[in-house]
């Protein structure tokens, strides 16, 4: 139940954050200065940062998944268990490599 909730609390987290970013980057500035409480990641986003924090939290979403699962493991059989640490591998080396590049075309730049 406990992972459960974090698990949406990641996703909802994953879904705010695109939909600001995405408003900002893609639409029109948000007018912000207004106010004293804002995002402080606002306005600091670009989408290269935007798709790193997409891959990392989809790293955190599969991560808890994992948990989930191998919590479980007595009742998933081992080909299932191999396959869902196989693509939980594919979301981490492909964070990393994004990463890995972003940090790369900035440093050419």
């Amino acid at each position: 139940m406990l992972l459960s909730l974090v698990d949406m609390t990641l996703v909802g987290g994953l879904l705010v954050m695109v939909m600001f970013s995405g408003y900002e980057n893609f639409v029109s500035q948000l007018d912000i200065s207004a106010g004293k409480e804002k995002l402080n990641w606002l306005g600091k986003m670009d989408a290269t940062s935007l798709k790193n924090k997409v891959a990392a939290s989809i790293v955190a979403i599969s991560s808890i998944h994992l948990l989930r699962v191998f919590m479980d493991a007595k009742n998933v059989p081992d080909n299932k268990l191999m396959w869902y640490v196989i693509i939980h591998l594919t979301f981490v080396l492909s964070a990393f490599v994004m990463g890995y590049l972003d940090r790369l075309t900035r440093h050419n730049h």
